[in-house]
């Protein structure tokens, strides 16, 4: 099962007042795993930088001038993320809302809703009345996030799907092996490792006198010995 963990820095709060993304960051996650494949692009606004959103992410205008619109990135993003790979975000409706706006004035395919996953969602169900911040979750789950002085999308993606493995469970929620193969094209599906007879079996540890011993045993017991009911 393959998962992106998404996360994007904008402008402001509406795409619908002509707030824009300037930074995509996303994790790669397969089986519940990362497989160290990583999306991060920084994107040209096509509008001034107000001074609030500069204080949070650090982003001016000086920097993202040379940057790539979304137009220009918005095919590399999607053939990443895949066409039906769940979305794992904090506060998804702010992400999405943004995403498809964006996706939309390029006149590229939407996203649709139900492929993303909320994190703050799942946080608030699992505990109710508290915190539910990505800080605040750091600190639950003992996750060092001391590096976070500013938003940046990488690095609180990053972070996202370490509290996302926390919040589902732990790093290791399922008994099964799972592997993650770091060279897998975005949109190809790898499959998941299933065991297969070893072609050859492993030699017997149990020595010939052991085996008498225990045979041994077994008679005394006489016939109700629970290793006689499976002869």
């Amino acid at each position: 099962m393959r998962e992106i963990v998404l996360d994007t820095e904008t402008t402001g709060f509406e795409p619908e007042e002509g707030d824009r993304i300037v930074e995509i960051g996303a994790v790669e996650l397969f089986n519940h795993m990362p497989t160290g494949r990583t999306y991060h692009q920084y994107i040209n606004p096509e509008r001034k930088m107000p001074q609030s959103a500069f204080e949070v992410h650090g982003l001016g205008d000086e920097f993202l001038a040379d940057k790539p619109k979304f137009a220009q990135i918005g095919a590399d993003f999607l053939e990443f993320i895949g066409p039906d790979s769940k979305l794992v975000i904090h506060n998804a409706k702010f992400d999405m809302k943004f995403l498809n706006a964006e996706l939309g004035w390029a006149k590229m395919e939407l996203i649709a809703n139900d492929r993303a996953l909320d994190t703050l969602a799942i946080a608030r169900r699992k505990f109710p009345g508290s915190p539910a911040s990505l800080d605040a979750l750091c600190r639950r789950f003992n996750i060092d996030n001391s590096s976070r002085t500013l938003h940046g999308a990488l690095l609180d993606s990053e972070i996202l799907a370490e509290v996302y493995l926390e919040l589902i469970g732990g790093r290791q929620p399922g008994f099964g092996l799972q592997l993650a193969s770091d060279d897998r094209s975005s949109n190809t599906h790898a499959t998941a490792w299933r065991p297969q007879p070893r072609q050859t079996p492993l030699a017997p540890r149990l020595t010939a006198a052991e085996a008498d011993a225990h045979a041994a045993f077994v008679e005394k017991l006489g016939e109700a010995a629970i290793w006689k009911r499976f002869d």
